[in-house]
C-alpha cells in the first residue's frame, strides 16, 4: 500500500492513494491552514466510523439483513500533551432496517470492533478506550443498547 501526500505554497494537503483517489487535509487558520478540508485526527475518526461501517454492512448482508441505512457519530477525546493521542472514542452506530435484530447487529458490531476492523485494532493498540452504542431504527419501533 502506498500513498502520496503533497503541499503546495498553501493548505490544503492533498492525499493520492494508487488508485488516484484524492484526500484534502488541513487545520485551522490558527495553525497556517484555511479550515476547508477536515484535519488528519478528523480524517482519522472518518476511518474508524468507515472501517467498521464497511465490516458491519458485511456481516449484516452475510446474515441475509436488510441494511437500509447505517450511520455513525463519534465523539472524541483527545490526551491535554503532546503528542495528543486519541485517549477515548464513543461511537453510535444508528441503524436502518426491515428485518435485523438488535442481536444480529450488536454481534455485527463486536466482530467488527474486536476482531475485523485494523483501524479499531491501531487505536486500542495506542492505549485509546474504545466504546460503542447502538441504535436500531424498524418502522414501528426503535431500540437501543450501549456496551
Amino acid at each position: 500500500m502506498q500513498v502520496n501526500v503533497s503541499y503546495k505554497e498553501s493548505m490544503p494537503l492533498r492525499g493520492t492513494n494508487g488508485a488516484g483517489h484524492i484526500t484534502l487535509f488541513d487545520t485551522s487558520p490558527q495553525y497556517h491552514g484555511t479550515g476547508s478540508a477536515p484535519s488528519p485526527m478528523e480524517v482519522m475518526l472518518e476511518s474508524l466510523a468507515a472501517c467498521s461501517m464497511m465490516d458491519i454492512i458485511g456481516i449484516l448482508n452475510k446474515k441475509r439483513r436488510e441494511v437500509g441505512e447505517l450511520a455513525a457519530h463519534i465523539d472524541a477525546e483527545r490526551a491535554e500533551e503532546h503528542p495528543k493521542v486519541f485517549t477515548a472514542v464513543r461511537i453510535m452506530y444508528r441503524l436502518k432496517s426491515s428485518d435485523c435484530t438488535m442481536t444480529d447487529f450488536e454481534r455485527s458490531i463486536e466482530l467488527s470492533m474486536e476482531k475485523y476492523c485494523s483501524v479499531s485494532a491501531m487505536l486500542r493498540a495506542s492505549g485509546c478506550r474504545l466504546e460503542w452504542s447502538a441504535e436500531l431504527v424498524h418502522k414501528e419501533r426503535t431500540e437501543r443498547t450501549i456496551s
